[in-house]
C-alpha cells in the first residue's frame, strides 16, 4: 500500500455523495472550486465518477431510502477509499437525529474516516480536514 500513499500525497480525487442534504454543504463544496479557495492548486480535484475517486465527501442525513444507494456508491469506489462526512448531518443526524426514517448508526452503512463539523462547514475547515488526511497518509 506504500505506492498508493505516495500517489495520494501528490493529489486526491474527490467524489461528492449527496445523501439527502439541504444543499448548504453542497454550496460550500462548490465554493472550494472557485478562484478564492482553488483547491486544485493543492492537487484536490472533484471528479464526476466514483470509479476514479480516492475520497468520498458525504453530505446530508443518511436515511433508510438513501442508505442502499450510498452503500452501492461506496462499493463501486476503488479501494482503499477514504470517506469524509461533511457537515452536522452525517455526523449526528442534526435535527433528524431520532427520526423514524434516519439510520441510527451511519457506520453500519459505510465506514467514515474523517468528519468535518459545522452547519455548513466553512471551506477553510474542509481544506484543513483534507490536508490532515494527506498528512496521515504521508506518516
Amino acid at each position: 500500500m506504500g505506492w498508493y500513499n505516495k500517489r495520494l500525497a501528490k493529489s486526491l480525487w474527490v467524489f461528492h455523495v449527496s445523501a439527502s442534504p439541504c444543499n448548504n454543504c453542497d454550496i460550500e463544496i462548490l465554493d472550494l472550486l472557485t478562484p478564492r479557495y482553488d483547491v486544485e492548486r493543492f492537487g484536490i480535484k472533484l471528479v464526476g465518477s466514483v470509479r476514479h475517486a480516492d475520497v468520498l465527501l458525504v453530505t446530508g442525513v443518511i436515511n433508510e431510502k438513501v442508505a442502499p444507494r450510498v452503500r452501492r456508491v461506496y462499493e463501486q469506489a476503488p479501494k482503499p477509499v477514504f470517506v469524509v462526512g461533511v457537515g452536522t448531518c452525517p455526523i449526528s443526524g442534526c435535527c433528524f437525529k431520532e427520526s423514524y426514517n434516519t439510520v441510527p448508526r451511519r457506520e453500519d452503512v459505510i465506514p467514515f474516516d474523517l468528519y468535518v463539523t459545522g452547519c455548513p462547514p466553512k471551506p477553510e475547515a474542509m481544506i484543513d480536514a483534507i490536508v490532515k488526511l494527506v498528512g496521515v497518509l504521508n506518516a
